[in-house]
């Protein structure tokens, strides 16, 4: 079991929030609690030493924030899934984090078995794009547009992106399309490359910033 488990990295400021996340995430059989880490530098550098498969990352923290800290992760190419979990809802803290590469954006108030749920899902490679958070994206729109357009894709690629923005999976993907893994990752590569982005995160806010999805349902 101990192989299969997701490793998690707790970065916080707080510890008693440390704390209460260790004490919930501990009793669950398919998650270990690797490490922790009191703000972004040292949350950085325990990444890196730990590779845990999955941070959840405070947003306002001292010496570097998270979403500074999540910059410098993705910039070494860190493989881990960052799930932001904080208090702030404002839009100029959510929208910078999605762009900056969060699997997904949660706030602490979250029933604890949701955030279980919400771990796991990162882990898979789903993309957690609440309606309200996808909302708060929309009311910036334009600001740090990626610059590829909806008609440099195809039919097909479009049907990948959208299901990209619904949090699917690659092997979901396959499985709704009738296609093979291989070829939704070749079509996911391909989407990335043409639109200039990074990774699903970003392709999913690409995905609701030009309409490919309806975030209002």
């Amino acid at each position: 079991m101990a192989d299969t488990r997701i490793r998690v990295l707790l970065v916080d400021d707080h510890q008693v929030v440390r704390r209460g996340l260790r004490t919930f995430l501990e009793v669950q059989e398919d998650i270990e609690v690797v490490g922790e880490a009191a703000d972004g530098e040292e949350g950085i550098a325990r990444a890196e030493e730990l590779r845990p498969d999955v941070i959840l990352m405070d947003v306002k923290m001292p010496v570097t924030d998270g979403i500074e800290a999540l910059r410098r992760l993705r910039e070494a190419a860190n493989p881990a899934r960052v799930l932001i979990v904080t208090s702030f809802t404002e839009q100029r803290t959510v929208v910078p984090a999605l762009r900056a590469g969060a699997a997904g954006y949660v706030y602490k108030d979250i029933d604890p078995e949701a955030l279980a749920a919400a771990i796991r899902s990162v882990h898979a490679g789903h993309v957690l794009l609440q309606p309200e958070v996808a909302q708060a994206l929309l009311a910036q729109e334009g600001q740090g547009a990626a610059s590829g357009r909806p008609g440099s894709l195809t039919d097909r690629e479009r049907e990948v992106l959208s299901l990209i923005a619904d949090g699917r999976s690659n092997r979901e993907i396959a499985r709704a399309l009738v296609l093979s893994e291989k070829t939704v990752k070749t079509h996911v590569s391909n989407i990335l490359m043409k639109l200039d982005l990074s990774d699903r995160t970003q392709a999913a806010l690409w995905a609701v910033r030009h309409g490919i999805v309806d975030v209002r349902r």
